[in-house]
């Protein structure tokens, strides 16, 4: 079964900045590509960026690219997300996904961008 733990999350200034942890268990985490996504309040799950087993390729939704870094530990099975320039628009609930679905994400980690 798999099992993802979002945390990291928090109460920041516009342009501050947040690192999301994911820590999976339930599965083969480093032959298995992943993805972070973000809901907020009254919408769906908005995909916001990806990145394949071996982390050598990622991509990003163009809200985000140039601000956000996707990574990971494969000896840690963690997935990671660095916010920088934070904007009040980044405001939402951020959840890891083993790809390709959102059914296997997991509880979420709240991000909340406010002066």
């Amino acid at each position: 079964e798999v099992q993802l733990v979002e945390s990291g999350g928090g109460l920041v200034q516009p342009g501050g900045s947040l690192r999301l942890s994911c820590a999976a268990a339930g599965f083969t985490f480093s032959v298995s590509s992943m993805m972070w996504g973000r809901q907020a309040p009254g919408k769906g799950v908005e995909w916001v960026s990806s990145i394949d087993s071996g982390g050598g390729t990622t991509s990003y939704a163009d809200s985000v690219k140039g601000r956000f870094t996707i990574s990971r530990d494969n000896a840690k099975n963690t997935l990671y997300l660095q916010l920088n320039s934070l904007k009040i628009d980044d405001t939402a609930m951020y959840y890891c996904a083993k790809m390709p679905g959102w059914n296997t994400k997991g509880q979420g980690t709240q991000v909340t961008v406010s002066s």
